[in-house]
């Protein structure tokens, strides 16, 4: 017998049926709804709806219930549509009659909106955790290398040296910015549907604040209308999870072509490695390529729901049924891709010379270059131009800014339509200052402001990191 089937006379299409089915994805809330149902039943039992033995045989058998979910004993009907009627039917197995008084006031479209609610609160624990997980792995490989320097890139062109350290911690800065969005979300999703009933609000004198309070919410919903056709804390949180996936697919990529051979700056362990079936010397980075892959899926599942929610009306609609799989899938997705490339970036190799001198190489020292004339009196605008011209010259001559020869500099200086620059056409220590500003350890010592890739600077965004993380 149907939950809802007393109006009907005429048995559900079996082609019909089982397309409206979702048990096969929602049993995930399983747990969740049954601690829904747990705080319900109290809220019943305040209400004086339920007395003190109804009460306490309803937890009881909810308690056995949830028992047998965690030990998976439970046997799944699909005839019953979906986790709540399962769960239901298999209460009153356990307890008998008494368990068709739970849904007093209560429909199946406010319980879902609550076990969405609980299910992401137990879910983004872990995800945070994982965050975090990911962050210490980077502050250590951070604190491993904290003396390795790089070319930092611009238009994927070298442009500046910087330490190695200064860029890992660019993706715990973004990492942290990802937790502080799951964070909101999560802030915003606290707030308990249940007691919203259908569409206009339970029709029972149920104390929603105290119901939510055992549930552990810190608010309720204000509007039932709202509560039941809410999802915008689905969509919150697939956004976090989807820039968070775009995240890790950056370093995922830049962890992909560090490794080839051209670049030959990091490698991934074997464990983090594979192989060809055709060609026995490869070693490829699977892990980050899947990674990158499913940082698109993780997008796809934010798109789709959004695109589902914009025509809906107010209310819920039997559309949102289709606001799970997509989260489901997106947070396993984003755990799965934050421990694997936590695991990736903790065993990473790194060839620290090979990055040193790819961290001098084409001209990277020229803003510094630049930046020193500039101490000298010279326009920022006339500096550029004037060092420009000596990177060329010294591409053409297969030298480099720390090979600056004084005569050439000199005609350079003086032809310059700057004063300050011709003024120094004439200062005999002029070269060796510019060949000092265009080694690399000059270049990273300009930078020395907050948040600059100065040595010092950068040790304390590090300790400071390692402080905030803990250790791991």
């Amino acid at each position: 017998m149907k939950a809802w089937g007393g109006r009907f006379t005429e048995a559900s299409d079996p082609a019909a049926a089982s397309f409206g089915r979702s048990l096969e994805v929602d049993r995930e809330l399983a747990l969740d709804d049954i601690e829904g149902s747990l705080g319900y039943v109290r809220g019943l039992g305040w209400a004086g709806l339920l007395t003190a033995d109804e009460v306490q045989a309803l937890i009881l058998g909810l308690g056995v219930l949830r028992d047998d979910v965690v030990n998976g004993s439970i046997v799944w009907d699909p005839d019953l549509e979906d986790v709540h009627l399962n769960l239901e039917s298999a209460l009153e197995a356990r307890v008998g009659h008494v368990a068709r008084k739970l849904h007093t006031g209560r429909s199946r479209n406010d319980q879902v909106a609550t076990d969405l609610r609980l299910w992401l609160r137990r879910t983004m624990a872990r995800t945070d955790e994982a965050l975090l997980g990911l962050e210490r792995a980077l502050v250590g490989l951070a604190e491993r290398h904290a003396d390795a320097v790089m070319p930092g890139s611009t238009h994927t062109q070298p442009a500046q040296p910087v330490l190695l350290a200064h860029h890992l911690l660019a993706y715990v800065e973004m990492l942290e910015r990802d937790r502080g969005r799951f964070a909101d979300a999560r802030g915003r999703a606290d707030r308990s549907p249940l007691g919203s009933g259908a569409v206009a609000g339970a029709g029972f004198p149920l104390d929603r604040e105290a119901v939510a309070r055992e549930l552990g919410f810190g608010e309720v919903t204000r509007n039932s209308i709202d509560a039941v056709g809410d999802r915008d804390f689905v969509v919150e949180t697939l956004s976090a999870a989807a820039l968070t996936m775009v995240h890790l697919s950056r370093l995922a990529e830049e962890v992909a072509w560090w490794s080839s051979p051209a670049y030959g700056w990091v490698r991934p362990s074997d464990a983090f490695s594979t192989g060809s079936s055709m060609m026995p010397h490869k070693r490829n980075p699977d892990p980050v390529e899947l990674v990158r892959g499913r940082a698109a899926r993780t997008a796809g599942h934010l798109v789709g729901v959004l695109t589902m929610l914009k025509g809906l009306p107010a209310g819920y609609q039997r559309d949102l049924q289709e606001d799970k799989a997509p989260l489901f899938d997106a947070m396993r997705t984003l755990e799965a891709s934050l421990r694997v490339m936590a695991g990736l970036v903790a065993s990473l190799a790194i060839d620290e010379t090979r990055m040193a001198a790819a961290a001098g190489a084409h001209g990277t020292t020229a803003t510094a270059v630049a930046d020193t004339l500039v101490d000298a009196g010279v326009a920022f605008r006339s500096a550029h131009h004037l060092v420009g011209r000596l990177v060329l010259a010294a591409e053409r001559s297969g030298s480099s800014l720390q090979a600056i020869d004084s005569a050439s500099l000199a005609e350079s200086l003086s032809a310059s339509d700057d004063p300050k620059a011709q003024a120094l056409a004439g200062d005999a220590t002029v070269a060796q200052r510019l060949r000092t500003a265009a080694t690399v350890e000059a270049a990273l010592a300009r930078c020395d402001v907050i948040g600059g890739t100065a040595r010092p600077r950068v040790r304390a965004e590090l300790a400071a990191a390692r402080e905030r993380l803990g250790p791991g």
